[in-house]
């Protein structure tokens, strides 16, 4: 993958570990993100910007891949979820997605490219107080295998469905030892997610040459094991 990689959400959490393993294996990247990162490297151009901002000129004119990692965890009981709530996650998860998608097109198809998107265990395996986030995990899912369609064969399309993953994001669910012991027992392999675990699929996605339309389950068993 000669030319660039777009990597949306570069500063932290999942997409941070993948920037750092495609820097590592020579890679050039570029990585948008709100907020400045705290790390360098000369085959990392990080830029300053809101996905729902990324223009068309903003990017390069051939891209070998786009990632898409910017998310939320919004649990609350579904009584207690505001139409607010819903287009919040909706616009994160999916529309500002689908954003990127559009102004990168052009440059992915002109290499060729792949996409990685991100789902949730949480859509294919219902669970309490995911209503907002899973309906819009939901449609990265069902935008993953129409675009795929639709964009083949010059570009690949794929996601990744992780369980509950060690980020900053995931520091209320995680924030003591006790409720990080508990979240671990609850998966078949007891622990939860580490960010390489999720970045080493990532980098796989976007290498394969044979992989489109597909939504890979990385979650620890979460998603088709049951272990009494």
């Amino acid at each position: 993958m000669q030319h660039p990689i777009l990597v949306v959400g570069h500063r932290q959490g999942i997409g941070r570990a993948i920037t750092e393993h495609l820097l590592q294996q020579g890679h050039s990247v570029l990585g948008i993100s709100r907020q400045a990162v705290d790390f360098s490297h000369p085959n990392l151009d990080s830029r300053l910007s809101a996905a729902a901002d990324v223009r068309t000129e903003d990017l390069p004119e051939v891209l070998s891949g786009v990632v898409y990692a910017p998310g939320s965890i919004n649990l609350k009981p579904f009584r207690g979820l505001k139409p607010a709530d819903f287009q919040a996650d909706f616009q994160q998860n999916a529309l500002d997605a689908v954003h990127v998608l559009q102004c990168a097109e052009k440059a992915l198809k002109a290499g060729h490219g792949a996409v990685v998107l991100f789902s949730t265990v949480a859509v294919s395996q219902g669970m309490p107080f995911h209503a907002s986030v899973a309906m819009a995990k939901g449609a990265v899912e069902g935008l993953t295998r129409s675009l795929a369609a639709e964009w083949a064969p010059n570009v690949r399309v794929n996601a990744i469905a992780p369980s509950l993953t060690d980020t900053p994001l995931a520091n209320k669910l995680l924030g003591n030892e006790a409720r990080a012991q508990a979240a671990a027992e609850r998966h078949p392999l007891k622990r939860v997610g580490h960010v390489d675990d999720i970045a080493e699929v990532a980098i796989m996605l976007l290498q394969s040459n044979w992989i489109s339309g597909e939504v890979l389950g990385v979650n620890g068993g979460m998603g088709r094991l049951r272990i009494s």
